[in-house]
């Protein structure tokens, strides 16, 4: 069976995830890899991944998957704000509900990921700020927790949920 595997990655978290993927799956299977494009269609399975953007994917992947139909779909993803499974549910099935129902997602996995540098200063820059957030703190604590995402533990969990 063939099978593609589709990415977008801003800043190299989902190229990760996908390069991991590529590594343990077959590779004399593997008919396309890289970001959205029409002739990932060909494949029998498709590979699908992203990065969050305000709780949903990202504008490119979601119009990839918007062209799809009776696909069988493994979705991954990536997202800064991270350490909830619940929060990670709540993504995943607001990118399914953007499938055709003629679509068959068979897995799905997201892990925290690495944000760019500039998010904490624009954190810091908001705590300046008289009045601010009051959960500031905690979010630049989730930005430093972050920073080693997606982890080796990451990984191997993205190589279980494909097995």
């Amino acid at each position: 069976m063939s099978y593609a595997i589709v990415f977008s990655s801003k800043t190299g978290n989902t190229k990760l995830l996908a390069d991991t993927l590529h590594a343990c799956l077959p590779q004399e299977n593997c008919c396309y890899f890289g970001t959205p494009d029409p002739a990932a269609m060909e494949a029998d399975a498709l590979y699908v991944g992203f990065w969050t953007d305000k709780g949903n994917a990202d504008e490119s992947t979601l119009d990839f998957l918007k062209q799809l139909h009776g696909k069988n779909i493994f979705l991954f993803g990536t997202a800064g704000f991270g350490g909830s499974e619940e929060y990670f549910n709540k993504i995943l099935k607001k990118v399914e509900g953007s499938l055709d129902r003629s679509n068959t997602v068979f897995g799905r996995y997201m892990c925290q990921g690495k944000m760019p540098l500039s998010v904490r200063q624009r954190y810091e820059g908001m705590k300046k700020q008289p009045i601010h957030l009051p959960n500031l703190d905690a979010l630049i604590e989730n930005f430093d927790n972050a920073l080693s995402h997606p982890d080796a533990e990451d990984l191997e969990r993205l190589k279980q949920a494909v097995k």
